[in-house]
């Protein structure tokens, strides 16, 4: 009888301390956040993702009660920026803006310096931004199916442009040309400015970038839109189908925003962070002003997002495997 007892009284005190816990974690939720909260990006100032957190981080010091403030942090692979987060404390209070090209960083090493998928934790997807592929629009390739029956009728003679070589645009070449069953030389260039002269000039026959990159040239006539490389069409060009919908069987590439906290952050806070991205991103002003980038903005569960790092490492990972591109 006694033994009995003492077990009823251990189950007991067990059951406290978990009421205990719970609502220690609950009210932490309730304070979040209590003093300012830092953005970092592994980018620099100006681009789409630094504009996006920018946007972002006003939103939620409007709507928090605290200030959220941007860090730019570039660097290769977005190891500093991921470190910064990593160094701080498991509260909310320091925030990684991370991006499809961490994924694709990944496999590049030999060893990546940061356990992403152990180090971090997902918050919530931000938005969705896919590579345009586009020809000059003088040239004969007026759509996607010119380029590649020309390609396969001349091996090894045409050219397609990209930059940031070992990122998501020239693994999206690299993919783009292996699910194609093309021959073809993917040419990385410092800048877009660059790869779009020399495809105006014809010396590469095709670019491969993202859409806020090309925008420009895309409306104003010079570029010619054949194909997106993501799943579906973006709603910034509606009318362009996907790659794949026009033969290129399996390839769909995108590249997206999201919000990341160091591994750890209870779990109340996080949710507290999802819903408020989420109601940031179901704003139609914010969606308009983010469609304007090229950005479908859209929030998700922090399972969809650890998904879509996990499938984005293991696709890129296959790509470079096939490309023989040099790992670090």
């Amino acid at each position: 009888m006694k033994k009995r007892t003492i077990a009823r009284g251990f189950v007991f005190s067990l059951l406290a301390l978990a009421a205990l816990a719970g609502g220690s974690l609950q009210a932490q939720a309730q304070k979040y956040p209590d003093h300012p909260v830092k953005i970092v990006i592994p980018l620099g100032p100006g681009g789409v993702g630094d504009i996006t957190a920018r946007i972002l981080a006003d939103r939620l010091t409007e709507k928090m009660g605290q200030r959220f403030v941007v860090e730019n942090m570039p660097g290769p692979g977005g190891i500093s920026a991921m470190r910064a987060v990593t160094s701080q404390p498991a509260d909310g209070h320091t925030l990684l803006l991370a991006t499809g090209g961490i994924a694709s960083s990944i496999p590049l090493f030999n060893k990546f310096p940061v356990d992403v998928l152990n180090e971090l934790a997902p918050v919530t997807a931000l938005g969705y931004f896919d590579c345009l592929l586009v020809t000059n629009s003088k040239s004969d390739y007026k759509t996607l199916g010119d380029f590649l029956k020309a390609a396969k009728a001349n091996p090894g003679k045409l050219n397609i442009g990209t930059i940031s070589a070992g990122g998501v645009q020239h693994l999206t070449a690299n993919y783009f040309k292996q699910a194609a069953g093309i021959d073809v030389v993917v040419v990385p260039f410092k800048t877009t400015p660059d790869a779009i002269v020399a495809l105006l000039r014809n010396d590469v026959n095709m670019v491969i970038d993202f859409y806020a990159a090309l925008k420009g040239n895309v409306q104003g006539g010079a570029l010619n839109a054949v194909a997106w490389a993501g799943p579906t069409p973006s709603p910034a060009l509606p009318a362009v189908k996907t790659a794949e919908a026009q033969g290129v069987t399996g390839f769909q590439a995108n590249s997206w925003n999201s919000i990341y906290v160091k591994a750890g952050t209870p779990q109340p806070i996080i949710d507290t962070l999802n819903k408020a991205v989420a109601d940031f991103v179901a704003d139609p002003a914010i969606k308009a002003k983010l469609l304007d980038l090229g950005i479908d903005s859209r929030s998700s569960t922090p399972a969809a997002m650890d998904a879509q790092m996990r499938g984005d490492i293991k696709k890129w990972a296959g790509v470079i495997e096939k490309a023989g591109l040099e790992k670090r």
